[in-house]
């Protein structure tokens, strides 16, 4: 963390506002994106970040700096959009279309090429728990014992989608 986010970070525990948005405004997007691949629905996604910065500016004050910020809000933003994604267990079709035209207007991926787009949208295709899977391990960069614990499946089940997630991704991009 830099410097200047340092000081950023103690007047947002302080309580200063103006801080605090400087944070929100420099990790929205990936919030958002974290969101919005999990539980592939726009207003979802959109009411999920809100209750994540509700959260982060709540838990601000006993932030201690064990991690960066950006970990540990990631932690917090990917436990509470798990547990969304766990209470509805209804599975959405999501336009992937509109999926990378949202990220790029929330600025969550600045420049995705054609690639990422293809990714992305083949992200999409996925089911869901192969899809949640693959996100936190590609993508959040958590182990499977962890994933497991977040999702409450077994640890080999959680290797399994993974697999699963990668040969079908492998297959949706090799169609083109």
């Amino acid at each position: 963390m830099s410097q200047q986010l340092d000081l950023v970070v103690v007047r947002a525990q302080r309580g200063d506002r103006q801080a605090f948005y400087q944070i929100y405004q420099e990790h929205v997007g990936r919030v958002y994106a974290v969101c919005w691949r999990l539980l592939g629905d726009r207003q979802k996604a959109e009411d999920a970040a809100q209750e994540i910065f509700i959260k982060v500016w709540e838990a601000l004050p006993d932030f201690k700096g064990d991690s960066s910020l950006a970990t540990w809000l990631r932690s917090i933003a990917t436990r509470t959009a798990i547990d969304l994604w766990r209470k509805d267990k209804r599975l959405h079709f999501v336009d992937a279309q509109d999926f990378v035209a949202d990220i790029d207007r929330q600025g969550g991926e600045q420049g995705m090429d054609g690639e990422n787009r293809d990714l992305e949208m083949a992200i999409l295709r996925l089911p869901t728990q192969a899809r949640a899977v693959f996100i936190l391990c590609a993508l959040e960069g958590y182990q499977h014992n962890e994933i497991a614990a977040l999702l409450q499946i077994a640890e080999g089940s959680s290797k399994a989608q993974y697999h699963r997630a990668r040969t079908l991704l492998r297959g949706f991009l090799s169609e083109d």
